[in-house]
């Protein structure tokens, strides 16, 4: 066959084949290859991660995890919509964050939605604007569900902390004692097909594990009876550029788990 041939169905096919996959090669290069921000043009080409461990005890086809605890007698737990809830609950002074914050980082997206996304705390922009992932890293991960045909507003990203820890610290574990309940009765009220955690706080906490981020990336793990898996924060992304490779598998495979529940 000639390019002088005219065109036949196999033909035009094959070109659309050949358009599809130089479209996935130049997402794979903007989002995950460096260029990612405006200020972050120069990063070397990621090294592919050495494959993850099997799943185990967490193991979505594996035995049951017992349910979470209950989440509380308060009145908030009851409540019938994420409006509600967030309504109660977005004057909680239960720890001294409650005393610091400028505003209540509640979470953001589609109440409906199939795909959720949960990340550590609120940093300075997500305090100031009472918004989660509205940052540096926020546009990143944007950019991150767009690759994976996702638009933020069709998902929900929320936090394991409703407010910023001081200087951006790690929650302790009394913060996360007290506002967990607070995510958990977000994720009954969505009822999400896949959460995707990002990052190893909000992982190891979503889970009650403290297995190491590599032990838990590539791995199906479960909240309940829902689907859990795991990638590095944005922000560790835009500090470490090796991890973008990573990551893409990562989100890519969430994707797919997500299509897979989706169609089930």
């Amino acid at each position: 066959m000639s390019l002088s041939d005219p065109p036949t169905p196999e033909r035009d096919s094959f070109a659309r084949l050949l358009r599809d996959v130089e479209a996935l090669l130049r997402t794979e290069e903007q989002v995950f290859g460096g260029v990612l921000l405006p200020d972050d043009t120069t990063s070397p080409t990621p090294a592919m991660s050495p494959a993850a461990p099997p799943a185990e005890d967490l193991n979505l086809f594996g035995p049951p995890l017992p349910a979470p605890p209950p989440l509380s007698h308060e009145p908030w737990a009851g409540a019938a919509s994420l409006q509600e809830l967030d309504r109660m609950i977005c004057t909680c002074v239960k720890c001294p964050l409650g005393q610091t914050r400028t505003k209540f980082v509640f979470g953001v997206g589609n109440p409906d939605a199939t795909l959720m996304l949960i990340g550590e705390a609120p940093g300075a922009d997500e305090d100031m604007q009472g918004e989660p992932f509205v940052g540096r890293a926020g546009q990143l991960l944007n950019k991150i569900l767009e690759a994976i045909n996702f638009r933020r507003e069709e998902v929900y990203i929320a936090n394991i902390l409703k407010c910023r820890p001081p200087g951006n610290r790690t929650p302790q574990p009394d913060e996360v004692e007290l506002c967990l309940p607070y995510l958990r009765r977000q994720i009954e009220l969505i009822r999400p097909k896949v959460i995707l955690c990002l990052g190893l706080v909000a992982a190891q906490n979503l889970l009650g594990t403290k297995e190491s981020l590599g032990r838990l990336r590539g791995r199906v793990l479960r909240h309940g009876e829902i689907p859990v898996m795991v990638t590095y924060h944005p922000a560790a992304l835009l500090r470490n550029p090796a991890w973008k490779r990573p990551a893409w598998d990562d989100v890519r495979a969430a994707r797919a788990l997500h299509d897979e529940r989706l169609a089930h």
